[in-house]
This record gives structure tokens, C-alpha cells and sequence, in this order.
């Protein structure tokens, strides 16, 4: 097993030389693309994507995923915006080099329930993988509050029921915190059969809080023997939320990033995980 580590650079500067600077300066040589001189990666020009590609290729760094919106509205939305904006993202992942992009699975009303709107999230999905499918990408649904697949069963199932290669799961930890979730007790088996990717990010139940990876109750270290035992190999991406932590994103700024940084790595050097 060797993981390789990835981040939301965005967490730690808008200007990506900053952003860059301080991965290299943690021996981190992949960023996850969530946006870039405060542009989100879903409207970035072709001038943005090719500017964005040559810091990378100066800086030596590679795009381990698109950090993408793509499902992050609510679910009685138009679907066509959604799909033109899917197939956006498809062609900025194609240019920069990676076959995953992040995914959500739509915002439910407040106070109703989500099974309510099971069988249009499925059709919704399957749309979204089939443009996926064309573009040889993989889509890693996280786990979000107040989407539907905010719990581990309408994660797994979801996945099960679009029955599509094209889409996979990414693991918060965090964010199963924040729904009342024990993630490694009540999620990790669900997922694990799915899993491609993990968000790295650790919360308090007692208040949502977002800390440092191993610093809350989101059984990081429970999850991390787990994966070292079943052979995972893949991309572990920061998202620390140190500083600011939102619906649409978060900031740490770079000593933020660095913190998370150092305790993922105690982490892994816990566990005996190789990385790099």
C-alpha cells in the first residue's frame, strides 16, 4: 500500500504560486482543483486552464482530482445547466490530466425526507456518469450534509442503484461527524467496496468543529488501519477547513495547511503507511 498525498491548495492561498510553494514545502506534489485566483474550477476560461497548467508543470505538481460544485444544488434545480456545466468540468479534468472529479448528489428541502427524492437523485446521477462515461472519468461522490447521500446507506445505495463503473465514492470522515455519523463504525464497510478516494478532514460531535485529522471523532486512525489492511492505494486529499469552513468550501490559509499536513503525516507514520 502507498498513498499519495493531494490537498484543496485553494485552503491555502487564491494565487496558486502561493498555493504551490507551500505543497512543496510538505513534500506534496498533487493538488485536488477547487478553484484558483478565487475562480471556481467550473468557470474557469480556457486562458484560466491553460495558465493554471503551466504553473503546474513549472511547479512539478500533478492534479490528483477536480474538486467540482458539480451537484451542489438543490434537487428541483434544472438538470440541464447542471449537465453543461458537468461536461465544462469533463474538459478541464481531460486538459489537466485526471480521470476524477468530485461529485454531490443535490441539496434536499429542509425538513423533508430524503427518500422522498431517491428516485430523481438516481436519474440525476446516472445522468452526470453518463457524460463520465464518454470522458473515460471516474465521479467520487462525497458525502455531504444535507445532500442526499449525507449518510453511509444513501451513499452506498445511491452508487448501487445508478450501477455505473463511472461512479465511485470519495470518504469525509468529517462530514459524517456533522450528520451524526461514526464514520469508520457506521460507514467505512458500506464505502470501502466503492472507495477510489478519501477527503482528509477530523470534527468534534460535540460541536461540528473541524480539526486536524486525528484530533476529533472521526475514527481516522480506526480508517487508516483499515485501509492499510485491505490494500488501499490512492489518493488521500486534505481539506483541513482550519480557518473558515462553509457550504461551498473552506480556508485554512498555509500555516493551516501545514498543521493538517503534519498531523495526516503522524498518521500515516503511525500506521506504518507508506507515502508520498
Amino acid at each position: 500500500m502507498t498513498v499519495v498525498l493531494s490537498g484543496f491548495a485553494d485552503e491555502i492561498s487564491p494565487d496558486p504560486r502561493i498555493q504551490l510553494a507551500t505543497l512543496a514545502a510538505e513534500s506534496i506534489w498533487h493538488l485536488e482543483l477547487r478553484s484558483a485566483w478565487s475562480v471556481n474550477v467550473a468557470d474557469f476560461t480556457a486562458e484560466q486552464v491553460a495558465a493554471f497548467r503551466a504553473v503546474l508543470e513549472d511547479a512539478g505538481v500533478r492534479v490528483s482530482a477536480i474538486g467540482s460544485p458539480i451537484g451542489k444544488i438543490p434537487v428541483a434545480a434544472p438538470l440541464a445547466p447542471e449537465l453543461d456545466r458537468m461536461r465544462r468540468v469533463a474538459g478541464v479534468a481531460g486538459e489537466l490530466g485526471t480521470s476524477i472529479v468530485r461529485v454531490f448528489s443535490f441539496f434536499i428541502p429542509a425538513g423533508e425526507p430524503p427518500e422522498r427524492y431517491r428516485d430523481q437523485v438516481i436519474d440525476r446521477m446516472g445522468a452526470l456518469a453518463r457524460i463520465a462515461e464518454e470522458g473515460g472519468l471516474v465521479l467520487a461522490h462525497e458525502n455531504e450534509k444535507e445532500i442526499y447521500g449525507d449518510t453511509p446507506d444513501r451513499c452506498a445505495g445511491l452508487i448501487t442503484a445508478v450501477g455505473s463503473t463511472a461512479l465511485r465514492a470519495t470518504f469525509d470522515p468529517a462530514n459524517f461527524v456533522q450528520c451524526g455519523v461514526t464514520p469508520f463504525s457506521d460507514a467505512y464497510a458500506l464505502l470501502r467496496p466503492h472507495l477510489v478516494y478519501l477527503q482528509v478532514k477530523d470534527a468534534l460531535a460535540a460541536t461540528g468543529e473541524v480539526v486536524p485529522a486525528g484530533e476529533g471523532d472521526g475514527q481516522l486512525r480506526e480508517i487508516m488501519a483499515a485501509l492499510r489492511d485491505s490494500g488501499f492505494s490512492g489518493f488521500m486529499s486534505l481539506e483541513p477547513h482550519l480557518a473558515r469552513a462553509g457550504r461551498f468550501g473552506g480556508f485554512s490559509g498555509p500555516e493551516g495547511f501545514r498543521r493538517a499536513s503534519k498531523a495526516l503525516k503522524f498518521l500515516l507514520n503511525e500506521a506504518s503507511i507508506p507515502w508520498r
